[in-house]
């Protein structure tokens, strides 16, 4: 109704452009909205263009004479659906409320005349005498009994601001204000005027009971009647963005997000040229609570859709993927039709182009955030996991997206390092950008597969967001470098001459102790290879370059509706990677030398692979087992006999009793030293 009420102001202002003298019968433009309780009716009247005798007949009257008739005969002849008004369905929603309506219209060239109908097919058309207005349109609907909430001036106003904020004319409601208002009470006022005759007794009384008496007033309730402006919010999309103050921006996001903050990033811009639509984009300061509620299946967005200021919808899915969901703003577009219906809407080629262009200036804004670190560093903290998600899921602007990215690394302290300054930072000879993934920074630190870069000198960056492990299997590179997992198989170093001489000579020592560790460990670990990542650490376990690193299959453990048949299926074997110039290495290699069948060496080597484990970043598969080892070798260092009193179950049979039952001979812990 209201819509309609637009269109009639607009065709009157724009006859007004070429002859002034339309407007001179009403000169003000404006819809006034009247809800009358005591008679069941709700009125929509406004100063437009109105209608003749013969529009009210051709217009309003075509469907009541033959129900949706026309309106399917026309749509099988061809008709495009946007022209759907042209029916009167718009017009018609006004029986889902009312049982009858009455129409009174005045158009400047010719009499007012009232439509009314009952919705029963017919309607009738009569002069009216009288309209009380000199031109436009009034709308009386007479609602149905269970239709009162339309007089409810809550409801009525809730319906105005969430679809005709924006309307470029004023609407008014009348509304009644009641007001309290204090009057001095008769009485007093006759005690008062008696104290005043005895002028002694005033000058005795004091200043209380004095106060006392001034406050003797009692409250009235008066009832007025006013029209209340409702769409006081301006659509300042419509102006040019240098024209549109930091002021209006501020007040303007909040009247669209009801955040109680002001926003972090705006974007203004119009699209113009086979596509016309104008936006703004505002990114809020923080996240939403429920952004990644896993449990709603909507997903929501904070984009409303209008088409030429009239509300459309404001959870159109489409309309901006799910990373970009924390965004909120409008979108008016020129071209959509204003009555297609919201599956229509979805395949409409018109929403593609929008939402390609509405990523892009999201980007930019982001773009442009990124020239002050303060606030970008706050804007990554809330969103940093919707840009990573904008990694996995949007190939298209993938590499936009990834120069938006911050880690923390090897050589960025305290500070987060981009992706750019990596490689502005790398040597040329580094063949690509290292990285890895773990629970936490502080558990990545110390991480044994950084030693060897740290020592060439490689910055490595930090993963430590669940979602990392997500996309960095889609960013397989950045401008031109490839991206390496340090603990994952196939990480070569650069080495020079000495370097190489030094690690083939170890390797081809070491050889028989990882095929004896490869049979003691068996199918725990696929292979044992010498390793060229380990600078300190004795060992390390890697897995394939394809599968899941440690972290990956920590995170998908965790997952309460996990695949366990996927689970095995993905976490590849382990690589098993001794360090052949650790003492360690070099002490057990020497003892299993000496005797291959030392139970103590099948101990060692189980102990070696438990904490590898954990160094590695997996999980045990067997605390229990792992925790009696350690109680052994404690015992040994205590110089306790080992009965074998708690190795008494199955699990135990792989753990031989340590060296050392007998007194005399030399310990077990001090033969490995």
């Amino acid at each position: 109704m209201i819509s309609n009420a637009s269109d009639a102001l607009d065709k009157i202002r724009y006859q007004s452009l070429t002859d002034s003298s339309v407007l001179d019968t009403e000169p003000e433009l404006q819809i006034k909205l009247t809800a009358d309780k005591a008679n069941n009716t709700l009125t929509i009247e406004d100063s437009g263009i109105g209608m003749t005798k013969v529009d009210l007949v051709n217009n309003l009257g075509t469907i009541a004479k033959s129900g949706t008739k026309a309106f399917m005969e026309a749509l099988s002849a061809g008709a495009d659906i946007s022209m759907i008004g042209q029916f009167g369905v718009g017009f018609y929603s006004a029986y889902l409320v009312a049982d009858k309506v009455e129409v009174t219209s005045k158009h400047n060239d010719d009499d007012a005349h009232v439509w009314s109908s009952e919705a029963g097919g017919s309607f009738t058309v009569v002069k009216a005498e009288d309209p009380g207005f000199n031109r436009g349109t009034r709308i009386v609907l007479h609602l149905k009994e269970d239709m009162s909430e339309y007089l409810e001036e809550k409801r009525v106003k809730e319906l105005v601001k969430k679809h005709s904020e924006f309307i470029g004319f004023p609407i008014k409601l009348y509304t009644e204000k009641t007001t309290e208002k204090e009057v001095t009470d008769d009485e007093d006022d006759d005690e008062e005027d008696a104290d005043d005759d005895d002028k002694p007794k005033v000058e005795e009384v004091d200043d209380e009971e004095d106060a006392k008496k001034e406050k003797k007033t009692k409250k009235i309730k008066e009832v007025s009647h006013e029209w209340e402006h409702l769409n006081n919010t301006k659509p300042i999309w419509m102006r040019k963005p240098d024209d549109v103050s930091q002021d209006e921006y501020v007040a303007f996001y909040k009247s669209v997000s009801n955040d109680w903050e002001e926003h972090a990033a705006v974007k203004h811009f119009s699209v113009e040229g086979q596509l016309e639509f104008r936006a703004i984009l505002f990114t809020p300061k923080r996240a939403p609570f429920d952004m990644f509620d896993g449990g709603s299946k909507k997903k929501h967005n904070h984009i409303k859709l209008y088409v030429r200021r009239v509300f459309i919808m404001d959870n159109c899915e489409d309309i901006l993927p799910e990373w970009l969901q924390f965004v909120r703003g409008i979108v008016d577009s020129e071209d959509l039709p204003l009555n297609i219906s919201r599956e229509t809407l979805q395949q409409n080629k018109i929403l593609r182009v929008i939402k390609k262009n509405l990523v892009k200036k999201c980007i930019e804004m982001f773009n442009d955030l990124t020239e002050n670190e303060d606030a970008y560093k706050k804007f990554y903290e809330a969103f940093s996991k919707n840009l990573k998600l904008g990694i996995h899921e949007d190939s298209t602007n993938r590499a936009k997206i990834a120069k938006l990215l911050r880690y923390h690394s090897t050589k960025s302290g305290e500070e987060m390092t981009s992706l750019d300054d990596y490689v502005g930072r790398m040597d040329d000879k580094q063949p690509g950008i290292y990285y890895v993934t773990g629970e936490s920074k502080r558990a990545v630190e110390t991480s044994p597969f950084l030693e060897r870069l740290k020592k060439k000198g490689y910055e490595v960056l930090f993963m430590v967001d669940p979602i990392d492990e997500y996309a960095v299997q889609q960013l397989k590179e950045f401008e031109g470098k490839k991206l390496i997992s340090a603990t994952k198989e196939g990480l070569e170093i650069e080495e020079d001459e000495d370097e190489k001489k030094a690690f083939e000579e170890a390797k081809t020592k070491a050889e028989s102790l990882c095929k004896l560790m490869k049979e003691v460990l068996d199918d725990k670990v696929e292979k044992v290879v010498v390793s060229s990542r380990l600078a300190d650490s004795p060992c390390v376990l890697v897995t394939g370059e394809y599968g899941w690193t440690a972290n990956m299959e920590r995170i998908m453990k965790a997952q309460a509706l996990r695949d366990a048949t996927q689970s095995s299926y993905m976490s590849s074997k382990k690589t098993m990677e001794i360090n052949p110039q650790n003492s360690i290495i070099v002490a057990l290699r020497e003892k299993a030398e000496a005797d291959q069948s030392d139970k103590t060496v099948k101990d060692l080597i189980w102990l070696l692979y438990d904490t590898s484990l954990l160094t590695s970043g997996f999980s045990l598969d067997e605390p229990a087992t792992f925790a009696s080892r350690i109680h052994r070798l404690v015992k040994l260092g205590l110089s306790i006999d080992d009965d074998g009193a708690d190795g008494d179950d199955d699990e135990m049979d792989d753990l031989p009793p340590l060296d050392g039952d007998d007194e005399n001979e030399e310990s077990a812990m001090e033969q490995v030293d």
